[in-house]
């Protein structure tokens, strides 16, 4: 199976953790901000950067979906789902 830069990178990042893992941690590593904090809401650098960031939330769904990772800890309204790699995930990246 062939992911794409983002997807392999997050399921990296998640098969890396030595423990489950919110997925969303990673966001900021994988795409980090590239704006000053001033820049307004509409600012379209930071409108193509949230849009990266929403990306990922599906890159994180296709993965689970691939069965390429397992939620361990489902969300429970003070934190998201917690998630790690399964064999299969593992061996994608190898």
């Amino acid at each position: 199976m062939t992911l794409n830069p983002d997807a392999h990178e997050l399921l990296r990042l998640i098969a890396e953790s030595p423990e489950p893992v919110a997925a969303s941690s990673f966001f900021h590593t994988i795409h980090p901000p590239n704006f000053p904090q001033s820049a307004p809401e509409d600012d379209p650098i930071r409108e193509a950067w949230l849009e990266k960031q929403i990306g990922l939330y599906g890159e994180v769904l296709k993965l689970h979906e691939e069965a390429l990772l397992r939620i361990v800890h489902p969300a429970n309204g003070e934190r998201p789902d917690l998630v790690e790699a399964t064999d299969a995930g593992r061996a994608v990246l190898a």
